[in-house]
C-alpha cells in the first residue's frame, strides 16, 4: 500500500471486501430461545470461563455465555477482532479489550453505546486510571474489569545492604547506584515489543510529560511529547542503566516473564513488573524449585520515581469488556457485562488468576488480602497510574516507540527527538513502520 501503514480506521471503507473473506456467523439461540452470547477473551487461567458459567447460571435463562479464546499476543488479539468487526461479524457479542485498543475500537464504530445508567454503575468505586482506560473522548465506552499496574520488586536483604529506605519512594537513579554497589542488576523489559512502550510511557508520565499531547486528533495533527524534558529524562534513565552495567543479561530480549525469572533466580535484586510475579514466586517456593528463604526475601513498593519531587505515574494495564455494535443481543450482552464486572467476580478473578481488580472495594476482601499481601500497594499504585497514549492511532505510536527506543544500549540523548520525528512521519503518511 502507498503512504503510511494505515490503521483499521483507514480500511473501514473496505469493510465489504473484508466481509467477503470472513466467515461471520450470526448470533444464536438455544432450543429454549435463550440467546447465546459469544465472549472473546484474552488467554488466562480459566477465570473468565468460570465467570461466564456463573453469570449464565445466574441469568435464569436470560442468556448463555460461550467463551472463545483470542491469541496470547495483544497485537494478534487486536488484528483478529478488528478484521472480524470490520466485516460486521454478528457472532461477536462481548470482547475483552486491552485498554490501549479501546479508542481505536470505539472510533471505528465497533462498540455499542453504553446506556447512561450503566455508565454510572460501572464507574462507581472504580480507580480513576481504569475509568480513563475504558473511556474515549470523555465518555465510558467499555466496562472496567481488571486494572493491572507495575510495582517495584526488590530483594529486602540487598536493599538493606545498599542503605535504601524502601518505606519511602525511591528513584531510578537510587536503584542504579544501589544495584551497581551490590554487584546486581535491575530487571526491566527491554524487548522490542509493547513492554517497551509501557516502560517509556511510564517514565515520561512520571517526569510530568505526555507521549501524545492531543490524543483526540487525527493522525497528521497529533502532537507528540517525546522530544521534551520528560522524554530526555526517560532516555537518561536508560543510558544510566547501561552505562552502569546494571541492565542484567539479555536486557534487549527480556519480556515480563523473562524478567520475573531473572529476579527469581537471583540475576537481579530489583525489578519493575506486574503483580503476577508474587504468585509465581510463591508457587516456585511451594514446589521446591526455589528456596523458601529467597521468596521470603521478596519486597515490594510503588514504581520508581524520576526525581525526588515528582511522584511516579506507574504503568496501567488490564482488561475492559466491550459490547459489539453488531451484536444481535445487545440488551442481554449489557446485562451479562454487569454480572461479569461485579465486585464479587472481580475479587474471585483476582484470587484465581492474579489480575488486580478495577473496583477499590475488592481490596478490602479478606480473600484478596490473604492471596496478595501487597494489596494496598497495588491499590495505591492504581490510583496513581497513568494510561498509555489513548489514541485511535495507538498501533503506529507504540510500534514506533518500540522501533526507536530499542536496543536499550543504543538509546542516547538524541533518541527522543529521533523517535518523535520518525513517528510523526508515519502518522503523516510519509514513512512506513
Amino acid at each position: 500500500m502507498a503512504g503510511r501503514r494505515r490503521t483499521w480506521l483507514g480500511i473501514l471503507s473496505a469493510a465489504t471486501v473484508l466481509a467477503g473473506g470472513l466467515t461471520a456467523c450470526g448470533g444464536s439461540s438455544t432450543a429454549s430461545g435463550t440467546p447465546t452470547l459469544n465472549w472473546y477473551v484474552n488467554p488466562d487461567n480459566g477465570g473468565q470461563q468460570t465467570i461466564a458459567e456463573k453469570c449464565s447460571a445466574a441469568s435464569n435463562g436470560a442468556y448463555d455465555i460461550e467463551v472463545s479464546i483470542l491469541p496470547s499476543d495483544a497485537a494478534a488479539q487486536r488484528e483478529q477482532l478488528m478484521r472480524r468487526l470490520a466485516g460486521n461479524d454478528t457472532s461477536i457479542d462481548l470482547m475483552s479489550l486491552d485498554p490501549v485498543f479501546v479508542p481505536e475500537t470505539s472510533e471505528a464504530g465497533f462498540l455499542a453505546p453504553v446506556p447512561a445508567d450503566l455508565q454510572q454503575r460501572w464507574t462507581e468505586g472504580v480507580v480513576d486510571g481504569a475509568v480513563q482506560g475504558a473511556s474515549w473522548k470523555g465518555e465510558l465506552v467499555t466496562a472496567p474489569f481488571w486494572a493491572n499496574t507495575q510495582l517495584l520488586w526488590y530483594r529486602k536483604s540487598v536493599a538493606e545492604a545498599a542503605g535504601l529506605d524502601m518505606t519511602r519512594p525511591v528513584t531510578w537513579q537510587q536503584l542504579i547506584e544501589a544495584a551497581k554497589a551490590q554487584g546486581s542488576a535491575i530487571g526491566v523489559q527491554g524487548q522490542r515489543a509493547e513492554s517497551m512502550t509501557v516502560w517509556v510511557n511510564a517514565m515520561i508520565a512520571s517526569a510530568g510529560g505526555e507521549v501524545i499531547e492531543n490524543p483526540d486528533a487525527k493522525g497528521p495533527d497529533i502532537r507528540l511529547g517525546l522530544d521534551s524534558d520528560a522524554g530526555r529524562a526517560a532516555a537518561e534513565v536508560m543510558r544510566g542503566i547501561t552505562a552502569a552495567g546494571v541492565g542484567g543479561p539479555g536486557i534487549d530480549n527480556r519480556d515480563e516473564a523473562a524478567t520475573a525469572n531473572l529476579f527469581q533466580q537471583g540475576g537481579a535484586a530489583f525489578m519493575v513488573n506486574w503483580p503476577f510475579v508474587y504468585a509465581q514466586g510463591k508457587s516456585a517456593a511451594e514446589e521446591g524449585t526455589m528456596d523458601q528463604a529467597v521468596f521470603d526475601d521478596y519486597g515490594w513498593t510503588t514504581y520508581p520515581a524520576m526525581n525526588d519531587t515528582d511522584p511516579a505515574a506507574p504503568p496501567l494495564g488490564g482488561i475492559d469488556i466491550g459490547v459489539s455494535a453488531f451484536s444481535e443481543h445487545k440488551d442481554a450482552a449489557f446485562e451479562a457485562v454487569s454480572c461479569i464486572v461485579s465486585a464479587e467476580n472481580q475479587a474471585a478473578y483476582m484470587v484465581s488468576d492474579g489480575n488486580p481488580a478495577a473496583s477499590e472495594a475488592v481490596y478490602d476482601d479478606p480473600a484478596v488480602q490473604e492471596a496478595y499481601p501487597m494489596y494496598d500497594t497495588i491499590r495505591t499504585s492504581l490510583q496513581a497510574a497513568s494510561p498509555r497514549p489513548q489514541t485511535a492511532y495507538y498501533n503506529e505510536v507504540s510500534q514506533g516507540i518500540a522501533d526507536q527506543w530499542q536496543p536499550v544500549s543504543n538509546v542516547s540523548e538524541s533518541t527522543p527527538a529521533a523517535s518523535q520525528e520518525y513517528i510523526g512521519e508515519v502518522l503523516r503518511g510519509e514513512k512506513l513502520l
